[in-house]
């Protein structure tokens, strides 16, 4: 079994927008106020507290054995970062988003109930906003060797949102692929596909999206490493309606070095979901690419 560190984190790579919101942060900081929902605060809300843990109880602890953390507890994040618990009315909509949106997919499919249960976490994490870095990137989930998973932002949660609803698909997809490398390793000879596009260590989020589609990268954040790579590209397959478009198809009548590089760039990514899909099917009899189809008629009806 692979491990990772405790805290590997998932990096957004939609920075320009994080440096903007970083600048208000500053701003709110003198005036920030610590919350808590270890007490509820009223009646009301401590009936709403019940109603949520019976909800969590029958749904999600007896059915999955995953337990689920919505309290502001400071073990599950770093002590020197600074997060917001979510508010209780978001907590069931965000638990019935993961349930329609990771559970029922993988359900639905061939052998996905069997691996699903397997390979679920014991605990899940919601935050209500992000996880802020002193490197002014921003963490978007967090996994810890298959046995929690962390979503942020839960707060904003709307399924309607397309830059909401893609940062959590992106987050759980990512992190449960992980599972897949840290239990029966990498697809052979994986890290060979593109072994010189790597990044040295915290670069990563100096390139742009284009450049990692040169190197043969889905995101920035891929070429970290080939752990990364491969969940990144995972993920990418499940939730992004236009992976083909963007990752896979070449362009046509190429008269730029630019274009011709990205063209090779895609030639990678064929050839990295070929192995991806071959090593799912032979280690894990999941075929990837009826949970993509699963996955994109969900969105699709949501538009």
């Amino acid at each position: 079994m692979i491990m990772i560190n405790r805290g590997h984190i998932l990096k957004n790579r939609f920075l320009n927008l994080l440096q903007l919101i970083m600048i208000v942060l500053i701003f709110l900081t003198s005036c920030y106020t610590e919350e808590s929902l270890d007490i509820p605060v009223n009646d009301s809300d401590a009936n709403l507290t019940d109603d949520l843990d019976l909800f969590i109880e029958n749904n999600f602890t007896n059915e999955y054995g995953m337990a689920i953390r919505y309290r502001f507890v400071d073990r599950y994040v770093d002590p020197t970062t600074r997060v917001t618990p979510p508010r209780l009315t978001v907590v069931e909509p965000m638990l019935n988003f993961i349930q329609d949106f990771w559970i029922d997919p993988y359900e639905s499919i061939e052998n996905g109930e069997k691996f699903f249960r397997e390979h679920v976490p014991a605990e899940i994490i919601l935050l209500g906003g992000f996880i802020y870095n002193g490197d002014g990137t921003v963490t978007l989930g967090t996994a810890d060797a298959g046995a929690r998973i962390t979503f942020t932002n839960v707060n904003a949660v709307d399924i309607t949102d397309e830059d909401w609803r893609t940062l959590q698909l992106q987050t759980v997809y990512h992190e449960f692929a992980h599972t897949v490398h840290q239990r029966y390793k990498l697809p052979t000879a994986f890290e060979t596909i593109s072994p010189t596009g790597y990044t040295s260590g915290g670069s990563w989020f100096n390139l742009l999206d284009e450049e990692a589609l040169r190197r043969g990268f889905v995101s920035p954040y891929a070429t970290s490493s080939p752990n990364e790579d491969f969940a990144e590209t995972v993920s990418f397959f499940l939730f992004d309606t236009n992976f083909y478009e963007t990752f896979i198809n070449d362009d046509e009548d190429c008269i730029t070095a630019d274009c011709v590089s990205a063209n090779e760039g895609r030639d990678k990514l064929r050839q990295k979901i070929s192995a991806i899909t071959q090593h799912y099917q032979k280690v894990v009899e999941i075929d990837l690419n009826e949970l993509r189809e699963v996955i994109q008629t969900k969105i699709a009806d949501l538009e």
